[in-house]
């Protein structure tokens, strides 16, 4: 089954829900910073979102140095965003 991307309509809805998080790569991609007290904090949120996304089949792109995360969901199968990332980025919402 083919994985549908989101129409712009439904991209204003997943910013409006989590208006933390930034479109990026033209639209076909959302992003988030978030930073921490140290390094094992921050390592502890990126474990927590590994089992998330492995939980979901559906792994993040991100980047970290010492007390910040950067963390891009965006679905490659649909050519941009998709409900998996709306789902995604509800589920790392709620560790922080």
């Amino acid at each position: 089954m083919a994985i549908a991307e989101l129409t712009p309509s439904e991209c204003e809805d997943l910013l409006a829900a989590h208006p933390d998080w930034s479109l990026a790569r033209e639209g076909k991609a959302i992003q988030r910073s978030f930073r921490f007290a140290d390094f094992n904090e921050a390592f502890g949120f990126m474990t927590r979102v590994a089992l998330l996304a492995d939980k979901q089949d559906h792994h993040p792109e991100w980047f970290n140095v010492y007390n910040r995360v950067e963390i891009t969901l965006t679905t490659h199968d649909a050519g941009g965003l998709s409900a998996r990332d709306a789902k995604m980025a509800a589920a790392i919402d709620g560790l922080v």
